[in-house]
């Protein structure tokens, strides 16, 4: 068995000199509490969620607290964001008569007890509380106008916050700045006129996969440009545009891209990137349907 501090330097991983964490290869976890905090503060502090409608008046005046915890994992240069919290918005209110005097003050709290990626990677919106201090009619009134009109409000809210925190948070400066300066290289282009698949330049890869499937071309056509059939068979949400010119999300947004030709049935041609990628950098992906009695014969390729 080899002494401490000797082997072959082949297999020992060494610390870079200058500490570089090269294309953010290692794992990285930064804490994102407290930024969590401040950007929360930022999106749900001092909102008017009603301004006079019904003679009612409501606004949030302060995010008391958020407590849990959150951070952004960062390793082979992929993002993995992870949080728990609580968070509670102060809310004030008023209602006034047909003149205009004051009937009554109310003052409450909004809360969110649970905030976790978990539910957010499922597509789901955090349950939500809205209470008031004063259970008279006009506080009962205040309290049901705003989860009329300020739940959705603040669930989009509480949306950009998970979509901020998918892209890295606090962290996403940092990785934009190890990010690889784009190639000054023009991207290959496809004629989306063109029934004929473009040359390979040197340096790409092609890749051809065929399988077959026992139903129309038309049925496998329907199901890779249809929202809900995607988000059915991958239990992941998908937003797909049936025109050409047309942007898509596959995969909770793991897999982005523009239509370039469709031919109901016959043909998808479509650019793709994965959200690692190198800004800038796409995979034309061909999909041909051959159909032969009932049976599906679809052949994709990958020019990347």
């Amino acid at each position: 068995m080899a002494k401490f501090g000797e082997g072959d330097k082949r297999w020992i991983v060494e610390e870079r000199p200058d500490g570089t964490n090269v294309h953010n290869w290692h794992w990285v976890e930064k804490d994102c509490l407290e930024w969590s905090k401040k950007m929360l503060s930022l999106l749900l502090e001092d909102i008017a969620i009603m301004s006079g409608e019904g003679n009612l008046w409501i606004r949030t005046t302060k995010v008391e607290k958020v407590d849990g915890e959150a951070y952004v994992n960062i390793r082979k240069g992929k993002i993995i964001p992870g949080y728990e919290i609580s968070v509670r918005v102060l809310w004030e209110g008023e209602a006034k008569d047909a003149q205009g005097g004051t009937l009554a003050k109310v003052s409450g709290r909004v809360e969110l007890p649970y905030i976790a990626d978990e539910n957010a990677g499922a597509g789901e919106d955090p349950d939500i509380n809205i209470n008031v201090n004063d259970n008279g009619p006009v506080g009962v009134r205040l309290r049901e106008a705003f989860l009329s009109k300020g739940k959705p409000i603040i669930l989009e809210k509480v949306r950009h916050y998970v979509d901020l925190m998918a892209s890295g948070g606090p962290a996403k400066e940092e990785l934009q700045s190890k990010t690889p300066p784009k190639s000054t290289k023009a991207a290959p282009t496809v004629d989306k006129h063109s029934s004929l698949k473009p040359a390979v330049r040197e340096g790409f890869k092609t890749i051809t996969l065929t399988e077959r499937f026992n139903c129309r071309a038309g049925d496998i056509y329907d199901i890779l440009m249809d929202d809900n059939r995607w988000k059915g068979f991958s239990q992941s949400n998908a937003k797909i545009s049936r025109e050409v010119g047309g942007s898509f999300s596959l995969f909770d947004g793991a897999i982005t891209g523009v239509n370039q030709e469709l031919q109901q049935g016959k043909l998808i041609v479509q650019k793709w990137r994965f959200s690692n990628w190198i800004d800038g950098h796409y995979s034309t992906v061909w999909q041909c349907h051959c159909c032969r009695e009932h049976r599906e014969r679809l052949e994709r390729t990958y020019f990347s």
